[in-house]
């Protein structure tokens, strides 16, 4: 002792020393915290030094070992742990690999910086160093980086060091855990270790073989031989002594093994039948007085309850249980509860051969014993010592305050229950113990199925069977309803179960149990699923009484309770109030059919054809509506399928456009004569998300109608958001059509009418007992729990009525109906035109002669309402409107007559709006309008000019605040 003291004086400075000693003698957290914090403050100056020397940096490194155990951040002194692994010390790089690994992990971002070192030390004579670089790679390589070191880590496979080789296949494990994909075509390796001379080669070997095994246990079935041989050299004591503990062989590499044995004799009665013989050897050799021989044993008897069961194993296995069982140590008991669990699958009547043990067991004051237990009993349950068993779980529930676990043995209970339920009472007494004191925590199935099997019974029966189940249920709910804090699920339960069958069999009144109910939603008044319940069941009662002819008579506090939900902000008791007032005043043949008795159970028929609306729909196509078109065919007429993708659309317009504007280009003279609308009822809104398309077409006509107008420059809008309309409406924005019919009548465009078609798409609308002796009473119970155990009977749960599933109906949607729109107005004179279309970015009508009035001075003279321009003779009657589309008069009007243009039909609101902003009579032309082509001194003299008027209209443009804007209080604003 005296001369490692000395070494360890010598290797480390008295700092060091001191500081070790400081944190071992502090005597409360706070106190280490200080040590800690002022030895971070000390290190960061004297990591900053320059030419450090290489006793002090390794001392460095290993005080940051020490800061980080200590819960403290040491990330300042990460880069100096990675700096000293490229040193060529061994004892330095070995300081800095054990650092990096403890400090970093696979994500950091200083794992870069040392793949290029871990890359060099593999590829090291000197062997120490290799194996420090692979337990770096097994701690720090990650997916991205494993083909960086991938072939000098299957290299080092074949190492002449059996240290080296170990530790490769323990990388190449880590590399299948982190990515198969990189390994999946190196799995023979693991194959050929299998026969490493070395044993620890061989044992490392087992744990990717089992990881392998696991996930395909097919591929792996020729091994079974290969690892029974090695199994059993194992057991003779064929290993080395160095691989002994505690006088026991290997016991980790046989641990290892049968659990592989265990997965590939799953099943498989040839497999199992190669394991037979050395697992009886490994339980005849096995040392049960120690704690590493105990475990061997229980691995071996997990390994044949899980293979081809053998009878002759399966008694040795009992007998070794019977050892656990009788130990005095709770964790040879709770190992002993554990594997009987896994035996009494294969052989249940073992169980009988310990039942005392097992009520010790279920009487053990720890906890872990108890739960352990029960969920033996669970295993062991059947038809005869359900009821026992049961209870017992339920008085367990009680008494633990385990939410987690509570729920955990409330399903056990319930589906104990359900499988192996004695009577129907009982079942109803038992799941009504389980919603009271396991509250919410019990699944909303179970109060699913509870209602269920009131409705319809067990299996086979009688009706008097049925009534008397439903009359012990109504009497059970009774007398709990009194009881404080039910649980919500089962209120829910009560109150359908007293809907439906409270007055059934006529031992309670109508107001007898409508009042119970009322005293439920007034004692539950913040819950609303229970109020919805409740005002349910007392639809039924009183349904079922206006069905049978009584009078009906509503209770004080029931018509409270209504008059309290009709006003509820939830539309869902609103709309449950107002059914139970309209069902009242009802026929009672009506009511009859609305609200069946006893029919929660009946298949409900649904009509998907809908064949009920046949006479309407025939009677609809005589008087002329258009017939259906199927959704295949709608989708192939007109462009349909942009419907879809007009939200997006609408919502690219309203943002920010960052483009600049193209400059104006000269169009082509178009041979057509422009023509305008009749007049301006034909002026219609539009949606936004049509404007793209308008405006498209309505340029590419334009253009063509110019040819045979003069030369001029036309401004492109292409894309402009449009300023004058109405606004979008929303994503289910009606399509129009617009179709005119035109006559040329001597070189001139005659529109005869026009006509609208909106297809509007419609909306389509989850203590222990420590007895020495054995007592009567303790021998009672072991007789009720395992006098039966023979062979347990389950009865499906699935042996329940269950009604079929309702389909629902399918919506069909309706075709669009065709509206024609009127198209009248009062003509005062032939040769009026009509006023300016402020929705219309067309080119106006005008008359051959140009205005007496510039038309922003007109827009000034909006603020004095005395100020009224006027025209000569041959001008249309004058407007008090200003006329500013004549600003955007580059546009032919012409392009809005072709049949793909549109028109949006006008409400008398709209008229009403036009003849407030215009405060004019509208006259149009009895036989046709005659429309002269526009001059080009009112056009401007080039496109300078036109740009500027248009700007200065955006300056000026504003953004409608409703459907029906105020135009004047819009530009006034």
């Amino acid at each position: 002792m005296g001369a490692q003291s000395k070494e360890l004086f010598h290797n480390h400075s008295k700092e060091f020393l001191d500081l070790i000693k400081s944190i071992g003698e502090s005597r409360s957290k706070s106190e280490e915290d200080r040590i800690v914090l002022h030895q971070i403050q000390t290190l960061k100056v004297q990591l900053t030094e320059p030419n450090i020397p290489t006793r002090k940096i390794k001392e460095y490194i290993i005080r940051l070992l020490y800061i980080e155990m200590l819960g403290h951040d040491a990330s300042f002194g990460y880069i100096h742990a990675v700096n000293i692994t490229h040193h060529d010390s061994l004892l330095l790089k070995r300081t800095g690999y054990l650092a990096v690994t403890l400090f970093l992990h696979d994500n950091h971002d200083l794992i870069i910086l040392i793949v290029n070192t871990i890359q060099k030390d593999l590829k090291s004579d000197n062997y120490l160093v290799v194996c420090a670089a692979l337990n770096a790679v097994c701690r720090l390589i990650n997916e991205d980086t494993i083909p960086a070191v991938l072939p000098q880590v299957v290299e080092l496979l074949g190492h002449s060091k059996e240290a080296v080789r170990k530790k490769a296949v323990m990388a190449l494990h880590r590399f299948y855990q982190k990515s198969p994909s990189f390994v999946s075509h190196l799995v023979a390796n693991f194959r050929k270790r299998l026969c490493d001379n070395d044993p620890g080669v061989m044992g490392a070997a087992l744990c990717p073989l089992f990881d392998l095994v696991t996930n395909d246990v097919d591929s792996y079935k020729d091994l079974v031989v290969s690892f029974v041989n090695i199994l059993k050299q194992v057991a003779e004591r064929r290993l080395p002594k160095n691989y002994d503990y505690h006088q026991m062989p290997a016991p980790f590499i046989q641990v290892k093994l049968l659990k592989i044995l265990a997965l590939l004799g799953s099943g498989d009665k040839k497999a199992s039948e190669n394991m037979y013989t050395v697992l009886g050897d490994i339980i005849r050799k096995s040392d049960s007085s120690t704690n590493i021989g105990n475990a061997v044993l229980y691995e071996c008897i997990c390994c044949i309850s899980s293979i081809y069961p053998n009878p002759k194993l399966l008694e040795a296995a009992a007998d070794v249980v019977a050892k656990f069982l009788k130990s005095d140590s709770h964790n040879l008991k709770y190992m002993g509860i554990d594997a009987l669990g896994r035996l009494i699958k294969l052989s249940p009547n073992i169980a009988e051969q310990h039942q005392l043990a097992v009520i010790d067991c279920l009487e053990d004051p720890d906890d872990t014993m108890k739960r352990k237990t029960f969920e033996l009993l669970y295993k062991m349950t059947n038809s005869s010592n359900v009821e026992v068993i049961v209870d017992r779980m339920i008085d367990y529930m009680i008494s633990i305050s385990d939410d987690h676990y509570k729920a955990y043995i409330a399903s056990r209970c319930v589906e104990l229950a359900e499988q192996f339920s004695p009577s129907n009472h009982w079942f109803i007494q038992t799941i009504n113990k389980v919603f009271e004191h396991a509250g919410d925590l019990v699944n909303i199935k179970v109060a699913h199925n509870l209602m269920r099997l009131i409705a319809e019974g067990f299996g086979e029966g009688d009706d008097a069977a049925y009534s008397q189940l439903r009359s012990s249920a109504v009497e059970s709910y009774l007398r709990i309803i009194g009881e404080p804090k039910l649980p919500s699920v089962f209120l829910q339960v009560i109150c359908w179960v007293l809907g439906e069958y409270g007055t059934a069999d006529g031992k309670y009144c109508a107001s007898y149990i409508s009042g119970k109910l009322c005293d439920i939603a007034e004692a539950y008044s913040n819950n609303e699923t229970v109020k919805a319940y409740t005002i349910s069941a007392l639809m039924k009662i009183y349904a079922f009484e206006v069905a049978a002819g009584k009078k009906v008579d509503l209770l004080p506090e029931c018509q409270s309770l209504i008059e309290e939900l009709l006003a509820s902000h939830s539309t869902d008791l609103q709309q449950r109030a107002y059914e139970l007032q309209a069902l009242v005043g009802l026929d009672a043949q009506v009511v009859e059919t609305i609200m069946p008795h006893d029919a929660s159970c009946e298949d409900i028929e649904v009509d998907k054809d809908l064949s009920f609306l046949n006479g309407y729909v025939q009677q609809s196509l005589e008087t002329g509506a258009q017939p259906y078109i199927p959704e295949d065919v709608r989708t192939g007429m007109g462009n349909m399928s942009s419907f879809g993708s007009q939200d997006q659309h609408e919502s690219l317009q309203h943002g920010l456009r960052f483009e600049a504007y193209e400059l104006p280009k000269p169009p082509m003279q178009s041979k057509v004569t422009p023509a305008s609308f009749a007049s301006s009822a034909d002026v219609v809104p539009v949606a936004e998300a049509l404007y793209s398309r308008e405006t498209q077409h309505v340029s590419s006509v334009g253009s063509a109608a110019s040819e045979a107008g003069p030369s001029e420059l036309k401004l492109r809008l292409d894309g402009v958001q449009k300023k004058w309309g109405m606004p979008a409406y929303s994503s289910s924005t009606p399509s129009t059509s617009f179709s005119t019919s035109q006559k040329p009548t001597n070189g001139v465009t005659q529109v005869d009418g026009a006509t609208a078609i909106i297809s509007k798409p419609h909306d389509s609308y989850d203590s222990r007992k420590t007895h020495v002796e054995i007592s009567p009473e303790k021998q009672k119970l072991a007789a009720s729990l395992f006098g039966g155990s023979t062979k347990p009977e389950k009865r499906s749960s699935t042996s329940h009525k269950v009604p079929k599933g309702s389909a629902s109906a399918a919506d069909r949607s309706q075709g669009s109906k065709a509206a024609g729109v009127p198209n009248e107005v009062v003509v005062e004179e032939k040769n009026h035109r009509p006023p300016p279309d402020l929705l219309d970015l067309g080119e106006p009508t005008v008359t051959s002669g140009p205005p007496s009035v510039d038309p922003f001075r007109q827009l000034e003279g909006l603020l004095d309402p005395t100020t009224i321009s006027k025209t000569d003779d041959s001008a249309v009657a004058a407007t008090s409107g200003p006329d500013i589309m004549t600003l955007y008069s580059d546009i032919t009007a012409s392009g809005l007559s072709d049949s793909d243009a549109y028109s949006v039909p006008v409400s008398g609101d709209n008229l009403n709006l036009l003849s407030e902003l215009f405060n004019a009579s509208v006259g149009v032309a009895s036989a046709e309008t005659i429309v002269t082509p526009l001059p080009q001194s009112m056009k401007g003299s080039n496109a300078k000019d036109s740009l500027q008027k248009d700007a200065l209209v955006r300056q000026m443009g504003v953004n409608p605040s409703s459907q029906n804007p105020n135009l004047f209080s819009d530009l006034l604003s």
